[in-house]
């Protein structure tokens, strides 16, 4: 296991803690330096971005490499003293012996908790079978009780951003994973707040997490409703790419340089990163 294994088990225990009341923001970085400067700011636990990271390689969404995507967990968990949720994606398998074998690899990386979703990557089927969903959050479970790390499993259901947005098959299969291990849930989409509520009462008592990626809600609205974690998916990194492409453009089309008037300090961010 990457890094102290008595800081690992600390970190595991204190984002379960996290999950058992309450509501909290989990910020997705992408990169080492975007974790170290969450962390200053007082957030109690991080989760990693899928989209964040690919951008950040060059590559689309759910076109990063397995080992690349390990690669980051290391990274980012041994950046931070906080817990680190691993944006998992599908398992990075179709098979639940597979999926079981790869989310052994990154409850090795030092990370507190671990997604899977169900979305198959094809337009016209975009989830997977709801038997062959379930069997594959079910190895997932095993694997990381196998682990005996205590990794939090979350499970992911994806009809709300694939193209099939069915409040009641999105509970079904929720409900489903729930039974099958899952600690966690997670309807990425979901912005109706009756949807979400509906959600909530449907998995209780397991933790609901909600994906805030724009400006139609806030945290407190969310935490009367009864989720207990929110993440915001790769809405800063493209909030850092807008900023970085406005200013870019300004340069190429115009030749100023106005945008650079909102960069952050260079002695701010050197301070910060001082070890």
């Amino acid at each position: 296991m990457a890094g102290d294994a008595g800081v690992v088990t600390a970190r595991v225990r204190a984002f379960r803690e996290l999950h058992e009341r309450g509501c909290f923001v989990i910020p997705n970085p992408w990169d080492a330096g975007s974790a170290r400067l969450l962390e200053q700011l007082g957030f109690p636990a991080l989760a990693t971005t899928s989209s964040g990271l690919a951008w950040s390689l060059g590559r689309r969404d759910t076109e990063t490499p397995l080992d690349d995507t390990l690669a980051n967990l290391r990274a980012i968990a041994g950046a931070v003293g906080i817990p680190v949720n691993a944006d998992f994606e599908g398992g990075f398998a179709v098979e639940p012996e597979d999926v079981a074998a790869n989310a052994s690899r990154a409850v090795a990386t030092g990370i507190a908790g671990l997604s899977i979703e169900d979305s198959t990557g094809e337009p016209a089927e975009p989830l997977f079978d709801l038997a062959l969903a379930v069997e594959r959050i079910r190895a997932a479970r095993h694997a990381i009780d196998a682990s005996g790390t205590g990794v939090l499993l979350t499970g992911r259901s994806e009809g709300f951003i694939a193209g099939r947005p069915d409040l009641p098959e999105t509970i079904r299969r929720l409900t489903a994973y729930a039974e099958a291990g899952a600690d966690c849930l997670y309807a990425p989409g979901l912005r109706a707040v009756a949807d979400i509520a509906a959600v909530v009462q449907a998995v209780a008592p397991r933790p609901v997490n909600v994906l805030v990626g724009a400006d139609f809600t806030t945290v407190a609205e969310l935490a009367a409703l009864g989720v207990r974690r929110i993440s915001v998916g790769g809405a800063l990194a493209r909030t850092a790419w807008g900023a970085f492409l406005e200013a870019a453009r300004e340069l190429a089309e115009r030749g100023t340089f106005g945008g650079f008037a909102h960069a952050t300090a260079f002695d701010e961010l050197d301070s910060a990163f001082r070890r």
